[in-house]
């Protein structure tokens, strides 16, 4: 199937000569290409309509999950028949294995996964190898190991109306490629069995699949909902594809296993000739385990540090990635270049030190360093059309790439004005201009310097009866679109952040941004930065500026300097044109979408009762919440209502985390 492209505008402003220069650049030979747009200048749509000419499998690498479920949901929308798929870490929480030799400390490997982002990073790489209209949008994490591409696609098992496939081997297949049996729980990667039926759940699929048999002979292949079973529609064939990225054969699993033994023995006697006698017997013991667990379930937490042996490559060779489950000709969009280019480069270095200290110290063997991010040289190769995008690129992108301005914006709105204020009562002057605001309807972006300042001021704000809340990256990353979408509703008015705010959200609602300490030095106060944090008012007609600051910074002399000329340019352009500014209007909507699954009865009414009354997304509001529940549970159990009270049970863990 091909691209097409769907929206109610045509592209405007410098737009159509963005998209033209882009594209010729590529058709031309050219494999690097910087979009150097100002804020609100429309990139994104001006990057789906180059997706659309070019008719290319296309990769939009962003920096964080809130910008990258951002452009998910917008690219969707712009792509409604085609396949657009999202692919970001699917940690909520993610504590790496590590050791501290100065404290003698093993830190062991913690994590809570995100089944529907699991279930998204599933269904991207299944899109990749069945069709070619395919965008996927993912964070810089995509360049960390995943399987095998090819051996991934091996195992997948075809299945066919009429084919001769008993239940007890079909059951051995579902096994083999990690789909678990369960008679009582029905979720992605799980397989029911009752009589002639066998309901499959895919690992990447919102329906589940149902096999109706006549013999030994598959007679209906249904699409069923996974709740209620009704069916949805039916199929002659369908093809499933594992349950899990990390999967080899048996007989390379054997052959894995051979040579992991093999490399125990070898670095066992390297570690006793070098009297590490200790660490020799604890690696022993540790990798013995893990064989055996290999052999018995298949499987082993941890099993990626092996994933060198299961995929067959020499020492030091890269691992697969996302990048390897695209063909060779696809598209490489990097979204905020200027901040994920910098992040590429710093995955391996981060992942080499804390694993060097596990090898050293016999917690793990020397092959766990071939499970890792891509080195940024392995990434570069990979560019071979690639299109940067940013507001404020860096010279590695302009240096190296054929560069194409666009800075005059579709609604003709202009950069916005820019007031320096003094930093001594910054907080009384900003509730001063927030009063201004809000009864309008407004809204306000106010950033600072740490997460404890944005929690302290939201906090303040809330106490004296303002719509304020914080939003910074321990902030769950589905839960902060969630919050930008009640953000741009109004259910609050002001947001207090940090950098997280700085590249790519778009929130058109905002009338002000202000800017606390914006005179103070570092990474946070750059030009760069203040350029993109002015970029949060560029969306709407009253957009306007605020800093306070007791003196005028270098960063700060630039960033105004260039947004005055900007601004200049662009009023002449809409002079010229005839063209009245006119503020974005978006629609508000949930980026990511979710199941939720709710009981009908008089808890679960309760229970929402208490969500609007206490939001979970915010971290004091919930611990109240979280306070609530268990008290009512107490006083239920207390009165022998223990189905009230098991059900109050499993609220409360869905909120803490626990299982």
């Amino acid at each position: 199937m091909q691209f097409k492209l769907f929206s109610s505008f045509s592209p405007a402003g410098d737009q159509p000569q963005a998209i033209q220069k882009i594209v010729q650049a590529f058709k031309s030979g050219k494999d690097r290409v910087t979009l150097h747009g100002v804020t609100g200048s429309g990139k994104t749509f001006t990057v789906a309509h180059v997706i659309e000419k070019l008719q290319l499998p296309t990769l939009v690498i962003s920096h964080n999950k809130t910008l990258a479920g951002q452009l998910y949901g917008e690219l969707k929308s712009f792509f409604p028949e085609n396949a657009v798929e999202y692919f970001v870490s699917y940690f909520d929480y993610y504590q790496p294995e590590a050791y501290l030799p100065k404290r003698d400390l093993y830190i062991e490997k913690d994590s809570d996964i995100n089944e529907e982002i699991e279930r998204l990073r599933l269904k991207a790489t299944e899109a990749l190898l069945s069709r070619r209209d395919v965008i996927v949008v993912a964070t810089v994490s995509c360049i960390y190991g995943i399987g095998n591409p090819e051996e991934y696609k091996n195992q997948r098992i075809p299945i066919s109306v009429g084919e001769q496939l008993t239940i007890e081997k079909l059951c051995n297949l579902l096994i083999s490629i990690f789909y678990e049996r369960s008679d009582l729980e029905f979720y992605p990667g799980k397989f029911r069995i009752k009589g002639d039926i066998v309901d499959i759940f895919p690992a990447y699929t919102e329906h589940a699949l149902r096999l109706i048999y006549s013999g030994d002979s598959i007679e209906k292949i249904l699409f069923i909902h996974p709740i209620t079973s009704d069916t949805i529609s039916s199929t002659d064939s369908f093809i499933l594809y594992p349950a899990k990225h990390f999967i080899t054969n048996i007989s390379e699993r054997n052959r894995a296993l051979k040579e992991i033994e093999n490399e125990m023995q070898q670095r066992y006697i390297q570690l006793k000739e070098s009297g590490k006698i200790l660490e020799a017997e604890r690696l022993r013991s540790r990798t013995e385990y893990d064989l055996e667990m290999i052999r018995e379930i298949g499987y082993v937490k941890g099993i990626e540090n092996y994933s060198r042996h299961f995929d067959g490559r020499l020492p030091g060779e890269p691992p697969s990635t996302l990048l390897n489950y695209f063909p060779d000709d696809f598209l490489l969009v990097i979204d905020e270049s200027h901040v994920s280019i910098p992040q590429l480069h710093a995955m391996y270095g981060g992942d080499f030190s804390r694993k060097k200290a596990l090898i050293d110290y016999g917690f793990r063997l020397p092959s766990a360093f071939d499970h890792r991010p891509l080195k940024f040289e392995e990434v570069e190769k990979y560019f071979k059309k690639v299109l940067f995008v940013s507001a404020t690129p860096s010279d590695y992108e302009t240096s190296s790439s054929c560069v194409v301005e666009q800075f005059i914006r579709p609604t003709g709105l202009l950069d916005p004005q820019i007031i320096v204020r003094p930093a001594t009562n910054q907080v009384k002057d900003l509730i001063e201009e927030i009063d201004k605001r809000i009864t309008n309807d407004e809204r306000i972006l106010v950033l600072v310097l740490t997460k404890k300042n944005a929690e302290d001021l939201a906090d303040y704000l809330e106490k004296h009866n303002y719509p304020a809340t914080y939003l910074h990256s321990d902030i769950e990353s589905l839960d902060r679109l969630d919050l930008i979408s009640k953000f741009r509703s109004g259910t609050y008015k002001i947001l207090v952040g940090i950098n997280l705010l700085r590249e790519g959200i778009d929130l058109p609602e905002v009338t002000l941004v202000t800017i606390l300490d914006a005179d103070k030095v570092g990474f946070l106060r750059s030009e760069r930065s203040l350029i993109q944090m002015m970029g949060r008012a560029a969306r709407n007609v009253n957009g306007t500026i605020i800093m306070y600051a007791d003196e005028l910074s270098f960063s700060m002399k630039s960033a105004i300097e260039i947004t005055k000329k900007r601004r200049e340019k662009q009023l002449e352009y809409n002079a010229k044109n005839g063209i009245t500014p006119k503020s974005i209007i978006k629609e508000v909507k949930s980026y990511i979408e979710r199941e939720e699954k709710v009981k009908e009865d008089a808890t679960s009414i309760a229970y929402d009762v208490l969500i609007k009354k206490y939001n979970p997304l915010n971290p004091k509001e919930k611990d109240k919440l979280i306070k609530v529940l268990t008290e009512q549970m107490m006083k239920a159990a207390k009165n022998w209502e223990f189905e009230e009270a098991a059900v109050l049970r499993d609220r409360i863990k869905e909120l803490t985390g626990k299982k």
